[in-house]
């Protein structure tokens, strides 16, 4: 029933508080004049550097990292949107990520299932595919996309669109995994099946209008698909 699987990154493969809230800290602090400074940068990308929380709309969270740029870029004179997502691109690339469960035994044993399996990130491509690499998962993978892959952002389907169509399979039997609304909404709008996780900052109540079914996180997956076949 099920022939492939499309993950999102952040706050799916990654818990998203404990990757993404250290990345925060460390880059704003770097940029700012100050630490009143950094507390303004923080609040233009809804990032509380006093508590390490993150805003329910925060650009981070699913958006783009030009979109994270051009919130910040009028706390930051001299600066320009262009130049400031290279700089984002680049620090993002060294971001520690923290695996939401341990990736390699379980996308091996779902690529043992015979399933195909993607990635779908609203993070550039470069980043995404150095993440990927630090935790020898890359091989893992028979499609890897960011919103820069030519394909657009989340959440338009075009990522979800073009693993169907680079690997030939049917959307209808693909799943889009992902912890946000607009992992969902671009998986439906590609007329796929969806999974929402909660290792991200969105919560059950907020993904499961959207969602399939809502896991705690994809390790649950496995059980999910074996459900199907039930």
């Amino acid at each position: 029933m099920i022939d492939g699987l499309l993950f999102d990154k952040d706050g799916t493969l990654f818990d998203f508080r404990a990757s993404w809230g250290r990345w925060a800290q460390g880059f704003l602090t770097r940029i700012a004049e100050d630490a009143a400074h950094a507390r303004r940068l923080g609040r233009a990308i809804g990032y509380d550097l006093d508590t390490g929380a993150f805003a329910p709309d925060s650009p981070v969270i699913a958006a783009t990292a030009a979109d994270i740029a051009a919130a910040l870029v009028g706390e930051l004179p001299g600066r320009t949107v262009a130049d400031l997502t290279e700089w984002i691109d680049a620090s993002a690339s060294q971001a520690p990520m923290s695996e939401a469960v341990p990736l390699l035994p379980l996308l091996s044993a779902l690529r043992g299932q015979g399933l195909r399996l993607g990635v779908a990130t609203n993070d550039s491509e470069v980043p995404a595919r150095r993440h990927l690499a630090n935790h020898g998962i890359t091989d893992c993978f028979d499609f890897i996309s960011g919103y820069d892959s030519g394909h657009g952002a989340k959440p338009g389907p075009g990522m979800c669109l073009a693993f169907a169509r680079q690997l030939g399979l049917d959307p209808a039997r693909v799943v889009m995994v992902g912890d946000s609304r607009h992992d969902l909404e671009a998986g439906r709008a590609a007329g796929m099946r969806t999974i929402a996780v909660l290792t991200g900052i969105a919560g059950r109540e907020d993904l499961a209008p959207h969602a399939d079914v809502v896991l705690a996180d994809i390790g649950a997956i496995p059980a999910w698909l074996s459900g199907l076949k039930a």
